[in-house]
């Protein structure tokens, strides 16, 4: 578990910001001999206008409490994206002696019939950790998930499969980009519940089972979810496309619903399958 903790800490993330720059990237004059790669503390300090004892005791974990305003220098000093900058907001309260939320799995009938109507559009909805709560025919016969029964399975968490070979599809020549990316968007969640257990046993669980994890979780990467055109080719669908957007309830904040809104192309041909699904339920059930 205390890799899981090591993740969470701002000075960590602190200091793999400031190491992946170099003086010249940030507009100063490179001296003396570096022992290690990246900008010096005193650098930083400089850049962001504060104290170099300051900006350490904030590296060290010391209870300093930056105000929003010096946040937002270091995150200038630092040219932190907008993912990055929101991060560094979010671990800066990770200490504030407040206790994390239980998690709200509920899915109501009307949002499951929402996810269903979806189809042939693949749909979705993730609980907090990422695990999968209802999912559509469509999403069934993209991702190879089993047959929805009302009720998600405790096995069933979108990282752990996307780390697994569930789907030896998936890992295309782009595999190492994509795994990347998304760790970085499972952190950016993590820092929004600091002190949640389902969070850390997970990142306990990636660290031991996967390399990829691994490699890529101490890299302090974070990553905003965003709306972006997917493509790609599938055996039984052939050339597929899709506008994969995320969605959130104001309601349920907990919950993402994933959608991936398909050609009209890739629609008829998975429209296709869900009928022949659907008709297959259908007599199973007169049977």
């Amino acid at each position: 578990m205390e890799e899981a903790f090591a993740g969470m800490s701002l000075g960590d993330f602190l200091r793999s910001r400031r190491e992946r720059l170099t003086p010249e990237e940030v507009g100063l004059v490179s001296y003396g001999r570096r022992r290690t790669p990246g900008l010096r503390r005193e650098e930083v300090a400089q850049l962001a206008y504060i104290g170099t004892s300051w900006y350490t005791s904030l590296e060290q974990g010391r209870n300093v409490n930056p105000s929003e305003e010096v946040l937002n220098h270091i995150a200038e000093a630092l040219r932190l994206n907008e993912g990055e900058r929101r991060h560094l907001h979010l671990l800066a309260r990770a200490g504030e002696p407040e206790r994390t939320r239980a998690e709200d799995r509920r899915v109501d009938a009307g949002l499951e019939r929402m996810i269903q109507a979806f189809d042939p559009n693949p749909a979705f909805v993730l609980g907090r950790c990422w695990d999968l709560l209802i999912w559509n025919r469509a999403a069934e016969i993209l991702f190879r998930l089993p047959s929805f029964s009302g009720a998600g399975r405790p096995d069933l968490n979108w990282m752990r499969m996307f780390l697994s070979d569930w789907n030896p599809r998936l890992r295309s020549d782009d595999w190492e980009d994509r795994v990347g990316d998304m760790i970085a968007r499972f952190r950016a969640d993590y820092a929004h519940f600091p002190n949640d257990p389902g969070f850390e046993n997970l990142i306990d669980e990636f660290m031991r089972s996967s390399p990829a994890f691994r490699e890529k979780w101490p890299l302090h990467d974070v990553q905003s979810a965003t709306d972006h055109l997917k493509r790609g080719f599938d055996p039984l669908l052939g050339e597929m496309e899709f506008e994969h957007m995320t969605l959130r309830l104001p309601t349920h904040p907990d919950l993402k619903i994933m959608t991936y809104m398909a050609s009209p192309a890739t629609a008829g041909r998975l429209r296709e399958l869900v009928d022949v699904g659907l008709g297959r339920q259908s007599e199973s059930q007169r049977v």
